[in-house]
């Protein structure tokens, strides 16, 4: 796995038990599992938590040395990372596309671990405000760069398929530190560049 990795260890997903709890709820909700179409369903939905869950993003820490002194008005933004997780309150998915700001003080980050920072936070239960706080740190603790800045826009299925039944609703957070905290121009222009800003 990778050095950024979320320090909470999760075991393995038993595939086998997985399936087994799937024909349980299947006849739970009045089908027959041996039925024509449910069929060889348990073992697809333990594969999918399978690969969901154990997924690998790969390296995450990847930078490249540069001449570009901290404080100065030099950012990056990566906007458009589209990642899936999982909501722990109702085991339903949630969407989320990100904006990643930083400013560089000496190396910049890769471009792709960003999206591997995201994988590595979203591929389990999870919590919207959770993922933002663990990239902004990952991508801190990768680029050296105090001014950090994640934003999120999230559409939850469990607001979408059940409850209020809001499938419109989007859930906005961000997580900003150092100079994209407090107001300043930077957290104003990630958040533009996220379509969050004032409108």
């Amino acid at each position: 796995m990778t050095s950024l990795d979320n320090p909470i260890p999760r075991p393995r997903v038993n595939g086998e038990r997985v399936a087994d709890l799937a024909r349980q709820l299947l006849e739970a909700v009045g089908e027959d599992p041996q039925r024509e179409g449910l069929r060889g369903t348990p073992e697809r939905f333990a594969h999918w938590w399978t690969e969901f869950l154990d997924h690998d993003p790969g390296r995450t820490d990847t930078v490249f040395e540069e001449d570009l002194p901290a404080g100065t008005d030099r950012v990056v933004i990566v906007r458009g990372i589209v990642a899936w997780s999982l909501c722990e309150h109702h085991l339903l998915p949630m969407r989320l596309e990100l904006t990643i700001g930083y400013r560089p003080c000496g190396s910049v980050l890769g471009l792709s671990k960003f999206a591997r920072i995201v994988a590595a936070h979203a591929h389990r239960l999870q919590l919207q405000e959770r993922i933002i706080d663990g990239v902004a740190a990952d991508v801190a603790k990768a680029t050296g760069s105090a001014d950090v800045g994640v934003v999120a826009d999230g559409v939850h299925l469990c607001m979408s398929m059940r409850g209020v039944r809001q499938d419109q609703a989007r859930t906005l957070s961000h997580s900003l530190s150092g100079a994209f905290a407090d107001g300043g121009a930077l957290g104003g222009q990630l958040l533009a560049a996220a379509g969050a800003g004032p409108r």
